[in-house]
């Protein structure tokens, strides 16, 4: 093995934003002057999914998970001295990505900026949407036309900016296998190329093509992750080359960002998840030949709650560690030719291949949504069987669970929490800034949106100029509803139940008995107040209760709380449970159970899951919550027999 010149280091990210603009951009500045290449922004879950901070969706939401941006005012104090042309900026957005474009590049011309010069990248993808995270608002196609109105628009326009970034993340996320993973974001990305082809000369598709990236996890099986990345070079490679007849090996690069894997981190022991963190990092640099383009790395704690500065700082010191200080970068890749190597990337290549084939006789991904979700929730079950019956060992959570206490949790060790004072004062700056702008040309901005959306053309354009209006973020997706309306995915738990029988043969019984003492079958409802798209949890629990033998109403994600209780109602449930993994437990908590109780519906037991703090977790059961899961509670069994005493009224009438 010879040396060679040294590679430059990969972008160093770090996923950040929250509460405010104005203090995102105080911990964007922080973390640029502490070594970090890029910025990748956070949106909240309002700005996600199209909503203005005071609507009533965007309860209990504003600031939690991102930073909230409605309008052009908010973008401004975002990027507050930060040079736009001077910087690589990734934006995780998706339904809402050409307003949220369109916003950056007001400001970026605003600062004096060439747009042209800009570089950076919006997520842009909807179909793992619809398939794992849940931002979506419109239904797939006039979406895909979206996303290639992005792609068409920049490749003219901002031709160094990525317009689309295929998002296999939340797909591994929601339980996908390598091979799912591999096919289901490779389809998804000849999905967005079959859209953009007619649209461009031929001459010019290659470079097009050249534009579109990818964002990938890598997860803690480290040696299949970086066989996993070898496969996605190989294959975009040849879909590149052989679908689309680009002949320039430079257009067919596979070009990528990676977050390691957020799915495996663990609220016990939660020191480990610094190795963890280390060594699904390696599965990205390692090999030179799939090495990242940007990485990105979760923090230690971020199965507690939202991590603090100094949390992301120890990550991205990770980082530079590996380039800087080691001299990884001074070789060609290390695994060319290895055998092992080999074999495992060509069996994930056969198996992608195979999975792409299925759906391409679907008729691609968007035609195959509902089937490529109820994949992922099976393949997800069947992830949490493994870890339930310890065939695969999570080290502190079903082995080697005995542990000194950390100095990490007990000396200062507390979560960042956003102020709930936040949220109402994100609105006075909202009203504030819908007083102060011209109306008048705020409607002529809406009606030229309106039209562009109604006829097919570009929404770029309009969206820019919407943008420099004073049009807010709820207004611009609400001319998107209105002229594609809105979406529901699939809940991928309607398949009935699965062959797991091991270990349910006891709550199957469980659940016949109290059936009858209920004089009908044990119904049992999920719920997910708010904006909250992480339905991975919420659906396992309706899969496995299903397989358990009880009635499931699960209706999916984002209801308002007055709809989840109406729904209580009509389907009289004997057990609500409520999911919820933004942060905003508390307020929605409290304002489903304050209906229930206004609806008569008091007695019914109350069950929560989610991202929860000790602290909120003793206050959820002051308030009447029966019983409070996070993380920890790995055993759904064992959620399921809380479930079915709840229901009990045996159980009832002991207490």
């Amino acid at each position: 093995m010879t040396e060679t010149p040294k590679d430059r280091p990969w972008l160093i990210r770090t996923y950040a934003g929250h509460s405010t603009a104005q203090a995102s951009n105080a911990l964007y500045r922080s973390n640029l002057a502490k070594g970090q290449t890029g910025l990748s922004v956070a949106f909240d879950l309002p700005t996600q999914t199209g909503y203005d901070s005071d609507h009533v969706l965007a309860r209990g939401e504003v600031g939690k998970v991102g930073v909230p941006v409605c309008h052009l005012g908010d973008m401004r104090v975002l990027f507050d001295q930060i040079p736009l042309d001077q910087m690589n900026t990734s934006m995780t957005i998706n339904a809402t990505a050409p307003w949220l474009l369109a916003l950056y590049i007001a400001v970026a011309e605003e600062q004096g900026a060439d747009i042209a010069t800009l570089q950076g990248t919006v997520q842009n993808d909807l179909i793992k949407e619809y398939l794992s995270r849940g931002t979506y608002i419109c239904p797939p196609k006039p979406s895909l036309r979206m996303i290639a109105d992005v792609a068409e628009y920049c490749y003219a326009h901002v031709p160094k900016w990525n317009p689309m970034n295929v998002c296999s993340y939340h797909l591994q996320e929601a339980g996908a296998t390598p091979e799912q993973e591999l096919a289901f974001a490779l389809a998804t990305g000849q999905a967005v190329l079959d859209e953009l082809q007619p649209r461009v000369a031929d001459a010019d598709f290659p470079r097009l093509v050249s534009r579109i990236s990818f964002f990938v996890n890598a997860g803690i099986r480290f040696v299949t992750e970086m066989c996993k990345m070898r496969a996605f070079v190989d294959l975009w490679d040849e879909i590149c080359e052989t679908r689309y007849g680009v002949t320039d090996p430079r257009y067919r690069r596979f070009r990528y960002g990676v977050q390691v894997n957020s799915l495996g981190l663990t609220e016990q022991q939660p020191e480990n998840n610094v190795y963890r963190i280390l060594i699904e990092m390696l599965a990205v640099t390692l090999s030179k030949k799939a090495r990242a383009r940007a990485v990105q790395l979760p923090a230690w704690n971020e199965a507690l709650g939202l991590p603090r500065p100094w949390d992301q700082q120890w990550s991205m010191r990770m980082q530079q560690i590996l380039a800087y200080e080691t001299d990884l970068l001074e070789y060609e890749d290390l695994f060319d030719g290895n055998p092992a190597v080999d074999r495992k990337v060509e069996a994930l290549k056969d198996g992608a291949r195979a999975e792409l084939a299925n759906l391409d006789s679907m008729g691609g991904a968007v035609a195959a949504i509902d089937y490529m979700k109820s994949r992922l929730v099976e393949s997800n079950a069947e992830r949490l069987n493994r870890i339930e019956a310890g065939e695969t060992v999570v080290v502190g959570v079903n082995r080697f669970t005995t542990s000194e206490p950390s100095p990490l949790m007990t000396e200062g060790g507390d979560i960042m929490v956003v102020n709930p004072e936040v949220e109402q004062e994100q609105i006075d700056r909202l009203n504030a800034w819908r007083a102060e702008r011209d109306e008048e040309k705020v409607i002529k901005a809406l009606e030229s949106l309106r039209k562009a959306a109604a006829s097919g053309a570009n929404i770029m354009p309009p969206s820019i100029a919407a943008a420099k209006a004073g049009v807010t973020t709820g207004e611009w997706a609400e001319e998107m509803r209105r002229a594609h309306g809105t979406y529901r995915g699939p809940t991928g738990v309607s398949r009935g139940v699965s062959n797991k029988t091991e270990g349910l043969d006891d709550l199957r019984e469980m659940v016949d008995t109290v059936s009858d003492r209920l004089g009908r079958r044990l119904n049992f409802m999920v719920g997910k107040p708010g904006l909250d798209g992480h339905s991975n949890g919420a659906e396992q629990i309706a899969f496995r209760a299903r397989d358990c033998g009880m009635d499931i109403t699960y209706d999916g994600i984002r209801l308002t709380p007055a709809e989840i209780v109406a729904d209580l109602k009509e389907k009289d449930s004997h057990v609500l449970g409520l999911s919820i993994l933004s942060g905003s437990h508390l307020p929605l908590v409290h304002e489903v159970m304050t209906l229930m109780r206004d609806s008569g519906l008091g007695h019914i037991p109350v069950i929560v899951g989610g991202i929860i703090p000790d602290k909120d977790a003793d206050a959820l059961r002051a308030g009447g919550v029966a019983k409070v899961y996070t993380p920890k509670d790995f055993e759904l069994n064992s959620i399921m027999m809380d479930i079915v005493r709840l229901a009990d009224p045996a159980s009832v009438a002991a207490e």
